[in-house]
C-alpha cells in the first residue's frame, strides 16, 4: 500500500496538486515546495495569511544543501535533537519567494520519517508541510480529527497511519543566524 500511495502523490505533486499526509509530526498539507501556485492553493486551502511563513521537509544533508549554507552548529543541533527540530535558516536559495520570509529566512526541516523520506526523493523535490487545520484552528494529534474541508480541499490523502496517534504534536524551531546567532522559537 505505502509503494502505491507514495507513486500517487508523487503523480498528484508533480501536476501542482495538494496532498495530506503523515510527517515526523503530526499530519501536514503538503506540495512541491518550488511550484508556486501549489503553494497558493495551500495558502487558500488553509485560509492563512501569507505572511505567515511555511516551512519545507527535506530528505537528505545533500537537499537540504541545495537551499541554504548550513552551518556547522546546525548539524550538530539536527543530531542531538531529540524530536523533530524545524530550523530557520538565513538567504534561502533556489525556492519560489512566497515561501521566503520578509527577513529572507525559511524553516527547514530535514526529516527522519521514513515515509517522508521516501516520499521527497520520489519527488526528487522538497515538500511544504503545514499543519493540516484551517489558520486559527487546533492542530489535528490525530486523523480524526481533521476538517472535513481539509479532507475535501487536497487532492490526495495518503491511506498510512489514519489509526495512529502522533508522537509529536510539533517540531521544535530554533533560528540559526549565519553570524552564529541562536533564537529558540519554539522547544
Amino acid at each position: 500500500m505505502e509503494k502505491i500511495d507514495i507513486e500517487k502523490a508523487v503523480e498528484i505533486l508533480k501536476k501542482g496538486g495538494t496532498i495530506l499526509y503523515p510527517t515526523d509530526t503530526i499530519w501536514g498539507i503538503g506540495c512541491d515546495a518550488t511550484n508556486e501556485e501549489a503553494i497558493i492553493n495551500v495558502f487558500k486551502l488553509k485560509k492563512r495569511d501569507k505572511s505567515k511563513n511555511l516551512i519545507i521537509l527535506v530528505e537528505s544533508e545533500r537537499r537540504l544543501q541545495e537551499y541554504v549554507n548550513v552551518p556547522s552548529l546546525a548539524w550538530d543541533l539536527i543530531d542531538l535533537s531529540k524530536k523533530p527540530l524545524t530550523i530557520i535558516y538565513d538567504n534561502p536559495r533556489n525556492l519560489p519567494e512566497i515561501l521566503i520570509s520578509d527577513k529572507n529566512t525559511i524553516g527547514i526541516r530535514l526529516t527522519h520519517d521514513p515515509f517522508c523520506k521516501e516520499l521527497i526523493s520520489k519527488l526528487n523535490k522538497p515538500l511544504v508541510s503545514t499543519s493540516a487545520n484551517i489558520s486559527g484552528e487546533p492542530s489535528p494529534d490525530k486523523f480524526s480529527s481533521i476538517s472535513p474541508k481539509i479532507l475535501e480541499g487536497v487532492d490526495y490523502i495518503i491511506n498510512l497511519r489514519q489509526e495512529e496517534n502522533m508522537q509529536f504534536s510539533s517540531s521544535s524551531i530554533i533560528q540559526l543566524s549565519e553570524d552564529g546567532r541562536i533564537k529558540v522559537i519554539r522547544e
